[in-house]
């Protein structure tokens, strides 16, 4: 990609109102734009950096045996009603349809999926199933904040298992907590499995938080159970088991997972019919990772005072090239037939070939976009025959011959 034609070009400075580092240089490098409090559009770097974390994901569930699927983002108000939700879900966006009646826009799917899969399983030979889909969520938030961290409408993987017995729900439980450590590796994050209460859906849930400064989240390692909780679970500075916990770190919840059992199944009435010919009702698991929110946090997780430094599986652009023109026609030729041929070689990179530019702004954009790997192109470096090779992480730097 030419930067001369890249939608939209960085900022030369953060929006005043950003806080948060991913809010900051999320909107500076042209990622994002900010439409409301909690809405944002997704520019075309963002979304190639949303789009791999979402292929990510896609693989990982996919080797699983999980299906992806594709719910609407509008419900009957009758199928929230049906679980106690219309009223109790203090955030649903409900709106008045025109034709009548009342209608929510999708704060979460349990609602959809359950009956969903209840019109097309009934035997015990159905399940077990895991169905997940990639949609965004809306939810009326009071606190939308953080940048893309907290948001009124935001990216959602959701994925939904249907099980028999609590003994296959268990066991799919733990497969899917260790897919979720995959995921995050791959996306360039350390996050830990975090004990935490379930809020509306059940007593318990496992969270998968990020340490760092920025987290909105405490959580406490107990060095005795080898297991991090989340503060809620805290009482009194000591863990579920009475052990003293060492000193809470910051830090952003990036998935949860967590046992619907039979929850929505007896909403529902979804049952299957067992070898003896009885019906049961199924038990369900839910399993959620914040797309955009997953952005977000690698941000703040990988960040220096000049900007973003991508991990390479999630970065918009492999390589950041970069030709510095001068005063002398004839070498600039020679600069942009370098840089012209480098470009075609190099798979995934973005090519500033701006003419009229200072080298100073094109490096602070670099540094910005963050790139893993940058390559210059100059006057000087083809005097010696070579192109600089800077690594965007450790700041390291190369000469390589051409």
């Amino acid at each position: 990609m030419y930067y001369s034609k890249l939608f939209p070009k960085a900022l030369k400075k953060p929006p005043k109102d950003a806080e948060s580092a991913n809010a900051k240089y999320l909107m500076q490098g042209g990622f994002v734009h900010q439409e409301m409090a909690g809405v944002y559009s997704w520019l075309p770097l963002g979304l190639r950096v949303l789009k791999k974390v979402e292929d990510i994901i896609r693989e990982e569930l996919d080797k699983l045996g999980c299906q992806e699927i594709l719910m609407p983002a509008i419900h009957p108000k009758a199928n929230w009603e049906k679980t106690g939700n219309w009223d109790s879900f203090d955030v649903l966006f409900k709106l008045k349809s025109k034709i009548g009646g009342e209608i929510a826009l999708g704060a979460s799917h349990e609602e959809i999926i359950t009956p969903l899969v209840k019109e097309f399983l009934g035997s015990y030979k159905d399940f077990p199933i895991g169905l997940y889909q990639i949609q965004n969520k809306y939810r009326d938030e009071l606190r939308a904040k953080a940048g893309v961290l907290r948001g009124r409408e935001f990216g959602m993987k959701d994925l939904y298992s249907f099980h028999t017995s609590l003994k296959d729900l268990e066991k799919y439980y733990e497969k899917v907590a260790k897919v979720y450590e995959k995921i995050f590796k791959r996306c360039g994050l350390k996050a830990v499995r975090t004990r935490a209460t379930g809020g509306t859906f059940s007593k318990f849930s496992d969270e998968y938080q990020v340490i760092t400064e920025s987290g909105e989240d405490t959580i406490y390692y107990c060095t005795k159970c080898k297991v991090y909780y989340n503060n809620e679970l805290v009482k009194k500075g000591n863990c579920s088991e009475g052990h003293k916990l060492e000193k809470g770190e910051r830090a952003i919840e990036v998935g949860n997972i967590f046992k619907l059992k039979t929850k929505f199944s007896k909403a529902f009435d979804l049952t299957a019919v067992n070898k003896d010919g009885e019906k049961k009702p199924i038990l369900m698991g839910c399993y959620g990772i914040g797309t955009t929110r997953l952005v977000g946090s690698i941000v703040e997780a990988n960040h220096d005072k000049n900007g973003i430094i991508w991990p390479k599986e999630v970065a918009p652009y492999d390589t950041h090239l970069i030709a510095l023109f001068g005063k002398d026609k004839k070498i600039n030729k020679k600069v942009k037939t370098v840089t012209e041929k480098i470009y075609k070689v190099e798979k995934n990179t973005l090519y500033d070939d701006r003419i009229d530019v200072h080298p100073g702004e094109k490096f602070a954009v670099a540094d910005l976009i963050g790139a893993p790997t940058r390559i210059i192109v100059s006057e000087k470096t083809l005097a010696k025959k070579m192109i600089e090779i800077k690594n965007r992480k450790t700041g390291k730097i190369k000469m390589q011959k051409i």
